[in-house]
């Protein structure tokens, strides 16, 4: 009796820590949205890199915690390239200025052909595309990629990683792990206590001898063996002692190789264009239609493909799984915002979701109301600032000589939105698409 009798008290004493645990998580979570103020922030750090410059937001700030976002903004400059990264969070990427190719790595996906007897297999899905102002870039988490700046103007991109997404394991820190170069954490800097007139804090370079893309940790032995190259290109890929940063600039044209394709591959690809399964004999793997050629960008910021278009007031356009579907496995969306001189957003609030403002052009009056009625936010949002909105905090937004342009992104992929006033009355709820 003592063994059965030791064994429910054990077993009764785990159940009330998990629920004791369990409890004060919920209340932490819980308590991360109790705030009596909202500030509109600037970036509080700043990173000058060869290249460009990346300036990021304090994601310890409560706003943050509470949306469980973390933002970061890059300027990249023609012939510079953003070093190839995974992040630990799914991310939308905004496109504020200028032209770029990216590329995306969904290495999991072979294409395997055979020639002349043998079997191989050749990465085929690694595709470049172009991007251009406007357009929202979706990327879940841990899939690397990197851009390249082959335009005359200089990129400036916006990016909100969803740190508290179920894709996430690790912890509620925002990471980035880089596959090449010496770059710096956007997010954990040691900085000289000096600030520029903008108040951010300069980074001041890395320390000797540093190193910190992933190839640093291994052997370069190692590495060599298991790229087939030789020990010098190994440590090469180390970057040991490169000061240049996460943005590098490229000397000439950037040259990119890409797989040889067969007469057979150019003619299933053209079947499945004009919508005809591939024939029998092919060699389509299945997964292409999943992964290799899924959708990855909207553009939003097209006046053209606006969803709510009042000549007076201004525009609306949003994308959400209904229109990009690989969002759905993100459980983010967007929406991109132009309000004319003196036009009013009505009060509304989000019925699903958190909401990222980052202020593209102009300023505009904004008040942001929590349950009690107070204003938690009661002033201008002004271009390259960020405001959060909690979920069902009602906002509201008015211009008065300028025009407001703003990007929000919402923490669902179908994120819903309710009107204080004009509503349609059957209607009920409605969402912007």
């Amino acid at each position: 009796m003592a063994k059965p009798n030791f064994l429910f008290t054990l077993s009764l004493s785990l159940v009330v820590l998990f629920n004791g645990s369990l409890a004060s998580r919920q209340y932490q979570q819980q308590g991360q949205c109790q705030f009596d103020r909202i500030d509109a922030l600037e970036p509080d750090n700043r990173i000058e890199c060869e290249a460009g410059v990346i300036e990021s937001w304090n994601p310890n700030d409560d706003q943050f915690q509470c949306a469980g976002v973390a933002v970061v903004r890059r300027s990249i400059e023609p012939r510079g390239l953003l070093l190839p990264s995974y992040s630990n969070a799914p991310q939308l990427i905004y496109v504020v200025r200028g032209e770029f190719r990216f590329q995306n790595y969904f290495q999991a996906v072979k294409s395997l052909n055979k020639q002349r007897g043998s079997s191989r297999f050749q990465d085929q899905h690694q595709r470049v595309r172009r991007f251009r102002q406007g357009d929202v870039i979706a990327i879940p988490a841990g899939v690397s990629h990197w851009c390249y700046n082959d335009g005359n103007e200089p990129v400036v991109t916006v990016s909100v990683l969803d740190v508290k997404n179920k894709a996430n394991q690790l912890d509620l820190n925002p990471r980035h792990f880089y596959l090449a170069g010496n770059p710096e954490d956007e997010f954990q800097q040691q900085y000289d206590e000096r600030r520029d007139p903008r108040g951010a804090r300069e980074y001041m370079g890395p320390e000797q001898g540093d190193c910190n893309n992933l190839f640093c940790g291994l052997d370069s032995r190692l590495v060599a063996e298991a790229f087939n190259v030789n020990e010098q290109l190994a440590r090469k890929l180390q970057s040991e002692n490169d000061y240049r940063g996460n943005v590098v600039r490229v000397e000439g044209d950037l040259q990119l190789v890409r797989p040889p394709r067969t007469q057979q591959e150019r003619q299933e690809q053209l079947e499945r264009e004009r919508g005809r399964s591939p024939g029998r004999g092919s060699h389509y793997n299945g997964l292409e239609e999943t992964f290799c050629t899924t959708r990855i960008i909207e553009n939003i910021g097209d006046p053209s493909r606006a969803d709510v278009f009042v000549p007076e007031a201004g525009r609306v356009s949003t994308v959400n799984s209904h229109k990009l579907p690989i969002l759905q496995r993100l459980q983010l969306s967007a929406s991109h915002v132009v309000l004319r001189n003196n036009a009013v957003r009505l009060p509304h609030w989000h019925l699903n979701a958190h909401s990222v403002i980052y202020a593209v052009r102009g300023q505009a009056l904004v008040q942001v109301i929590d349950e009690n009625g107070n204003a938690v936010f009661n002033g201008n949002v002004r271009e390259g600032q960020v405001l959060t909105v909690p979920q069902n905090f009602a906002v509201v937004k008015r211009t008065e000589r300028d025009v407001f342009e703003y990007v929000a992104f919402k923490t669902n992929d179908n994120a819903m939105t309710n009107d204080l006033q004009g509503l349609p009355r059957a209607l009920g709820p409605c969402q912007w698409r």
